[in-house]
């Protein structure tokens, strides 16, 4: 049965969204994860909290992406995931990602995004061995299925 409404292609959709400056975005994220260095001190908290941001950020980001994207319920995680790379990321971050590495039960998978926003002026100094900058884009994934009832793992490369 052909979805009610057809979703809006991806850069239609990133149109429609207002925006900030990218560079500013991009500056403020740094600050952020920056900050957090400072404040927690341990690497892998960091990991978590920007996990944790993300997540919160995601679970109310769904609602947005939802409304402005008329998609339609997706058949299987491979739909879910191909949606969000097209639709998802070009909506929120003017970008979007491949869908590779697929577990054999199709329940794992990794999104590679080929120009990403968020690291744009970054340099990270020794110090931050394990750190994973853009933690905050899976807790946003996460968040988000979690949301319309869907999880599986993920890894954004």
């Amino acid at each position: 049965m052909p979805p009610l409404t057809t979703p809006k292609s991806g850069d239609a959709l990133f149109a429609s969204v207002e925006r900030v400056n990218a560079e500013l975005f991009t500056l403020t994220y740094g600050a952020i994860v920056r900050q957090l260095l400072t404040d927690l001190e341990e690497v892998e908290e960091v990991n978590k909290q920007l996990d944790q941001m993300g997540y919160n950020i995601g679970t109310r980001l769904v609602d947005e992406f939802l409304a402005k994207s008329n998609v339609s319920n997706c058949a299987d995680f491979k739909e879910t995931a191909d949606t969000i790379a097209k639709l998802g990321f070009k909506m929120f971050l003017g970008v979007t990602a491949t869908v590779t590495n697929w577990d054999a039960e199709g329940t794992t998978c990794s999104f590679v995004l080929e120009d990403n926003p968020l690291v744009d002026f970054v340099e990270l100094p020794d110090t931050c061995q394990g750190l994973q900058y853009c933690n905050v884009l899976s807790g946003v994934i996460r968040g988000a299925l979690e949301m319309v009832r869907l999880l599986f793992l993920l890894y954004i490369l």
